[in-house]
């Protein structure tokens, strides 16, 4: 073998070794960090705050960090150390602070905290764990209101935290947790008139970001398949690929509402890639047709999800948090509306 190359595998190799042992130890100062910082926020929470008056425990605490950071440094802000308390309140386990600090940094356990709903909480963390969002990355998926617009967010809570159980204990994710309704496509700059092609081109100059608002696990693998049936052609406009679903995952682009002849043409798709395309060890395909808008009571007839096709909107334009509070209760109403009806049958 040529010297140079050996020298140069070698080099690889070493490199590989130094950047595995860089990030272990991350891992370990964050986890021991973490711990810490919940030990402090536990035992100002005992010793100081549980009998005392709200006031007297803002100056302990003042007073505290002043001293803290005179020695230590700017960790222990003031600002810092009411997170470490918050932290203690939200997670009196121990064991689970184990667990989260050795997955989740400082930085995203101080978000995670300041979620009042158990059930958003533990969505977001499982989440982050899985997905292993950057910070920024955290931050923008709570304020585009990740939580609301999965499709978890539509079904009842015993279902939501079944979902969420096999995801922690088994690492089994559900389809009801990937796809969400309605996706933010502002980035794709479409204006008001724009054909399918122009939906299309724009997800393809932009399809890492197409790919985020997706999800991380989404790996693109065609655009415009071409599949051909007794001597006739048709074109998927977008094929994915999804790691932890095992499964191809077809989405037919729709300028307009959703319509009833869409469902065939996606079951079509869907069929001759369960015949032709599947590969051993893989789930069925899985079918998202993505729509300006659409009628609940119109895809709910048409029961989709028995033919393994989804429906969701997409918005080119972020709506005012007001709209899309108004939107997605709507949602949850229906859902609330529908389980009071299969249980009195």
């Amino acid at each position: 073998m040529n010297k140079g190359i050996q020298h140069n595998q070698l080099l690889v190799s070493i490199k590989e070794l130094i950047e595995q042992s860089r990030q272990q130890i991350a891992i370990s100062v964050n986890a021991s960090m973490s711990m810490l910082y919940w030990q402090i926020g536990e035992q100002i929470k005992i010793e100081v705050l549980q009998n005392s008056k709200a006031e007297y425990g803002k100056q302990i605490v003042q007073t505290l960090s002043a001293q803290l950071m005179q020695e230590y440094g700017s960790g222990f802000s003031k600002r810092n150390i009411f997170n470490m308390i918050r932290f203690a309140e939200i997670f009196p386990d121990e064991q689970i602070i184990r667990v989260l600090s050795k997955e989740l940094s400082w930085s995203h356990l101080c978000l995670i905290i300041y979620i009042d709903d158990p059930l958003k909480r533990e969505f977001y963390s499982q989440m982050c764990k899985m997905e292993h969002w950057s910070f920024r990355t955290f931050k923008e998926r709570i304020q585009s209101m990740l939580y609301e617009r999965t499709a978890i967010s539509k079904k009842p809570e015993q279902t939501i935290i079944k979902d969420l159980e096999s995801l922690k204990k088994e690492q089994k994710l559900s389809p009801d947790l990937v796809f969400r309704d309605p996706y933010f496509l502002d980035f794709l700059g479409l204006k008001d008139t724009y054909s399918e092609k122009d939906f299309e081109t724009s997800i393809i100059v932009e399809l890492q970001k197409f790919i985020i608002e997706l999800g991380s696990d989404f790996a693109f693998m065609s655009r415009q398949k071409r599949i051909t049936i007794d001597n006739r052609d048709y074109y998927i406009d977008l094929l994915f690929y999804h790691r932890r679903l095992k499964c191809l995952v077809v989405i037919d682009l729709k300028i307009g509402e959703f319509e009833a002849s869409y469902k065939g043409q996606m079951e079509l798709y869907l069929r001759f890639l369960e015949r032709y395309e599947m590969v051993e060890g893989e789930n069925n395909p899985i079918g998202l047709i993505l729509c300006a808008g659409k009628n609940e009571e119109h895809v709910e007839l048409m029961q989709l999800d028995k033919s393994n096709i989804r429906v969701a909107e997409y918005l080119t334009a972020l709506p005012t948090q007001k709209l899309l509070q108004e939107k997605l209760h709507l949602a949850v109403k229906i859902a609330q509306q529908k389980l009071i009806h299969k249980c009195n049958e």
